[in-house]
């Protein structure tokens, strides 16, 4: 489930679940990745990514597939 440089990016597909999964999913996911798209339907999940990617120092922008492009740098 590793992520290499130059690689496209893990997708989580959260959708359907409610917060807080979907950032539990983000967090478990962004251990082995450094690239993640999330894919979450649940309203809040805006608020809770956000919250998490700022506590993590983690570069985060809305995606064209409607989810979220997670980064760590």
């Amino acid at each position: 489930m590793t992520n290499e440089a130059g690689a496209a990016a893990l997708v989580v597909d959260a959708r359907g679940m409610r917060c807080p999964w979907p950032a539990l999913r983000l967090a478990r996911a962004m251990r082995e990745a450094a690239d993640v798209l999330l894919l979450a339907d649940d309203p809040q999940a805006a608020r809770e990514v956000a919250a998490l990617a700022g506590e993590q120092g983690w570069t985060l922008t809305n995606d064209a597939e409607g989810g979220w492009r997670v980064r760590r740098d």
